[in-house]
């Protein structure tokens, strides 16, 4: 009921997606239903069914990613304070959203149901003069039991791909760690106290005055020069979150009363870790070499060939090769977002490349897989247009709904996780537009991140296409 009640409540937008959930999952149950029709109107060629239904897991795919990203960007499932008083902690809220994902995937599933069953005459007749009735089997009675196993596929993938990613984790270890590590830095760091930069800031012209008195060596620039450059660099710092210098050290409690000694104190909290960067730029490489060298294999291996769902007929390691390359681009695709970030801040960039570079980086882990997989789609819909030809009248619907409901779907998810990054930065935004800075600035930022991106992933896509193509052609 809880589930029912955050679904209804929830804003326009979050509803779209929900809609768009449910049609992602219609269109896959209706390819799986099909399957199922061909299977009953071909019972001799177990194989070919076995094939196109294997064809049917690149839309089932699709579709859960897609589903998993909606659930990710869902407002009315995220934790939020005073929650778990109410007995909605974070494995509740979990089970929460992959109720949500299982209601939406089951309508669509239901309506996919309505749809096969409506085409197949058992509804109101036979529709469009029995067009549909030669991959359907309408004169076969259709085993329901069959047919629900093939609709429940979606929901129960979705809502688990859901259930095990937004699982709660136990941060303790973490935190256990965190602590020992300033335990043991509080007990040999005895003589040399770390400082913030609000120390530095506050007791700056101290320290100046006492360093004044104090000779110092050949070569040294003087501790007022010292402390300026520690001013200077401490947003640096405390923006990165690294470390003070070594050299930022003070004396024991300065002179005064409590309030300055406590002021003087040092933080003792440990600074934020920055994001870590994403190393599966190897992995990825790997497997996106190996994705092409099974397609290349597969144009050199007459006799075993699958068909596409309705449609014409391919290599059958063509399936596993694309699904290999998918794999390797989005696999590697968090790296080279993050490589794309690093990039817009070499050569003395500027606040405004800054800004666009540390967004990509901190964005790498959100929307680089699924930006990998938009590529991925977009180089098989090159190699599928290479191989086969649109006009032929052997591309059938199904290749068609197959094939616009992947990039649909990939589409989609990349969307979905911008607006993820978008709502994961709102507190960075406003912070930003608190402190003075033009709104004009961070759309320049946002549409420089936009054009780094097209700027690296683009070629990459064509390249990935012409390679995957090249030895598939005649």
């Amino acid at each position: 009921m809880l589930a029912l009640r955050l679904t209804r409540s929830a804003r326009p937008a979050v509803q779209l997606r929900r809609l768009l959930v449910a049609t992602a999952s219609a269109g896959t149950g209706f390819l799986l239903l099909s399957t199922l029709g061909h299977a009953l109107s071909h019972p001799g060629t177990t194989a070919g069914s076995a094939l196109r239904l294997a064809w049917c897991t690149v839309p089932l795919a699709a579709t859960v990613h897609f589903a998993l990203a909606v659930a990710r960007t869902d407002p009315g499932t995220r934790p939020r304070p005073g929650l778990a008083a109410i007995g909605l902690g974070p494995a509740r809220l979990m089970a929460i959203s992959a109720t949500t994902t299982a209601l939406s995937t089951a309508v669509g599933s239901m309506l996919a149901l309505l749809l096969f069953l409506h085409l197949r005459g058992d509804l109101t007749g036979m529709p469009f003069d029995g067009a549909a009735a030669s991959f359907l089997a309408a004169d076969l009675p259709l085993p329901l039991p069959a047919a629900l196993t093939l609709l429940a596929l979606t929901p129960a993938a979705a809502s688990l791909a859901v259930a095990l990613t937004l699982r709660p984790r136990d941060t303790r270890l973490a935190a256990n760690s965190r602590g020992t590590g300033l335990a043991l830095r509080r007990f040999t760091t005895t003589t040399k106290l770390q400082e913030t930069f609000g120390a530095y800031g506050r007791f700056g012209s101290r320290q100046s005055r006492r360093g004044a008195a104090e000779p110092s060596g050949e070569g040294d620039t003087g501790p007022a020069r010292h402390t300026a450059a520690l001013r200077a660099a401490g947003p640096a710092l405390v923006g990165a979150g690294a470390p003070a210098p070594a050299g930022a050290t003070h004396s024991p409690a300065p002179a005064g009363g409590p309030r300055e000694a406590a002021l003087a104190a040092p933080d003792t909290t440990p600074p934020n870790p920055p994001r870590p960067n994403p190393t599966t730029l190897p992995w990825g490489a790997a497997l996106l070499a190996a994705g092409l060298a099974v397609e290349a294999y597969a144009s050199h291996s007459p006799g075993h060939h699958l068909s596409l769902p309705g449609g014409p007929t391919g290599p059958a390691a063509v399936l596993v090769g694309w699904t290999l390359t998918a794999i390797g681009l989005a696999v590697a695709g968090p790296s080279l977002t993050h490589l794309c970030g690093r990039l817009l801040q070499s050569a003395r960039p500027g606040a405004l490349r800054l800004l666009a570079g540390r967004g990509l980086m901190e964005e790498a882990s959100r929307i680089g897989a699924p930006l990998g997989i938009l590529c991925a789609v977009a180089s098989g819909a090159y190699t599928l247009a290479v191989l086969y030809d649109p006009a032929d009248s052997s591309f059938g619907p199904l290749t068609t709904l197959g094939a616009t409901l992947v990039a649909g779907c990939s589409l989609a998810t990349l969307l979905t996780a911008a607006v993820e990054a978008r709502q994961a930065r709102a507190g960075t935004t406003a912070a930003l537009l608190r402190l003075g800075a033009p709104s004009t600035a961070l759309r320049s930022a946002a549409a420089l991140r936009a054009g780094a991106l097209a700027a690296l992933f683009v070629p990459l896509t064509l390249t990935v296409a012409a390679l995957a193509a090249l030895p598939l052609t005649p």
